[in-house]
């Protein structure tokens, strides 16, 4: 069904631009043969290698740090007394307006673009790992504590397995805001990466390379969660599969 309502979609916009379209609205058909002979180029690859170069460390740092702190926050009153207050106060914060000020500290360079995207990824993460940790069933842990269990053992053997379905729903919401805070990123300042790219398409009405730029986001973006819920799906596999 998926399948089909894809296909649906891209007969119904060919059609359209058969019909008569705007010069910059381009046609499926079209957009694949652009894409086709962008991969024939080496420029697309270093865009696209400037990118992910970006996207994958600032993904990785602020999940990282999310995870650490939100399951710390979940299930000790000290951390969740120090950190939660200040993350749920700032949250609401669109994280790409401080992109500015985190140039005038770090530099212009892919540290300032890094760090932007590794605080976009911190938020969801830490929230899904949050109330993970605290969805925890006091029965488990008080039947752990009667039978002699530590501190260390009801985390590794209750807490973690019963909060990483929500860790990995944190992941996935991050993931998609590590290419979206990248692309802003790259348009606001820039001279490499697909975000930079779609910048100098506009600038020169390339629209040829605005749709490739599109196109290699979209495709990048679903790789990298499909990728993560095959993680998902080996990590989790002692988990009941829903009917």
């Amino acid at each position: 069904m998926r399948l089909l309502a894809l296909a649906l979609v891209l007969a119904a916009w060919q059609l359209a631009a058969l019909a008569g379209l705007p010069d910059y609205v381009l046609s499926p058909l079209q957009i694949i043969g652009f894409f086709i002979q962008a991969l024939g180029t080496a420029e697309l690859y270093e865009h696209i290698g400037a990118s992910l170069g970006r996207a994958l460390p600032g993904f990785a740092l602020g999940s990282a740090l999310g995870i650490a702190l939100g399951l710390a926050a979940g299930v000790s009153r000290v951390f969740d007394g120090a950190f939660s207050p200040v993350v749920f106060l700032t949250y609401p914060v669109p994280k790409i307006v401080l992109l500015p000020l985190f140039m005038l500290w770090f530099g212009i360079g892919d540290l300032s673009k890094v760090l932007i995207i590794a605080l976009a990824c911190f938020y969801p993460v830490f929230i899904n790992a949050y109330y993970g940790a605290r969805s925890t069933q006091k029965i488990l842990v008080w039947a752990a504590l009667n039978m002699g269990a530590g501190q260390g053992r009801i985390f590794r053997g209750i807490v973690l397995p019963g909060a990483l379905p929500q860790v990995f729903a944190g992941l996935r919401v991050s993931l998609a805001l590590s290419f979206i805070v990248m692309f802003a990123a790259e348009m606001i300042n820039s001279r490499s990466g697909l975000g930079h790219m779609i910048r100098v398409a506009e600038n020169s009405l390339r629209f040829d390379l605005m749709y490739v730029s599109l196109a290699s986001i979209a495709i990048l973006g679903y790789a990298g969660d499909r990728l993560l819920s095959l993680v998902r799906e080996k990590t989790l596999a002692w988990q009941e599969r829903p009917a």
